[in-house]
């Protein structure tokens, strides 16, 4: 089911350019955000779905930026990534939720605290590339769980999202997602088992 947001946020920036000639005309060049979209469902499994979309726009000259803030391992962050289709950045956080069990995290505050400021410096690094629009596609897969876990400050994401300079899309997928951030979206696709 794929549901729309009457509300577009999409900000058109306004950029007087001089150029020097002969003439001194001034050219006038508009430039607009792409649409926020989010994927959700009450399970995680939206890696197919944004796997695929992130394949077919790379294959298609576009340039994307796929972020997993809850999955990583060994040899990954943002010192490793992977480079796909020659337009395609994978990344993913170096330490991660998913390479322990629960219960190993809870008994050791070093590992968690370790998960925790790689996560951050992952949305760090996210937060330059939605500011410097050199991506034409950016995910950011389960980002809503590093919220609810309270690693990644909602309110900075929104304010990331409203400032950002992106020609493309920004997909977010995740559950429990905040209902400022729906509210925000273009488009809303719900996964369903």
């Amino acid at each position: 089911m794929v549901s729309s947001s009457p509300n577009n946020f999409s900000k058109t920036y306004l950029e007087v350019l001089k150029k020097n000639t002969p003439n001194k005309k001034n050219l006038k060049r508009l430039t607009q955000n792409g649409q926020i979209q989010i994927y959700q469902s009450s399970y995680r499994g939206s890696y197919s779905s944004i796997i695929r979309d992130s394949l077919r726009n790379a294959a298609l000259g576009r340039k994307v930026l796929l972020v997993q803030f809850m999955k990583g391992g060994e040899k990954q962050g943002i010192d490793n990534v992977v480079k796909l289709c020659g337009n395609l950045t994978w990344v993913r956080s170096s330490e991660s939720f998913d390479q322990y069990n629960s219960e190993e995290i809870e008994n050791n505050k070093k590992l968690k605290e370790n998960i925790h400021k790689s996560i951050y410096e992952l949305w760090h690094f996210c937060k330059k590339e939605l500011i410097s629009g050199e991506q034409d596609q950016i995910i950011l897969d389960e980002i809503f769980l590093a919220i609810e876990m309270n690693i990644i400050d909602k309110d900075d994401l929104i304010s990331t999202l409203e400032n950002r300079f992106i020609s493309g899309d920004v997909i977010l997928t995740g559950t429990g997602i905040p209902k400022d951030l729906l509210l925000m979206a273009n488009q809303i696709t719900e996964l369903r088992s």
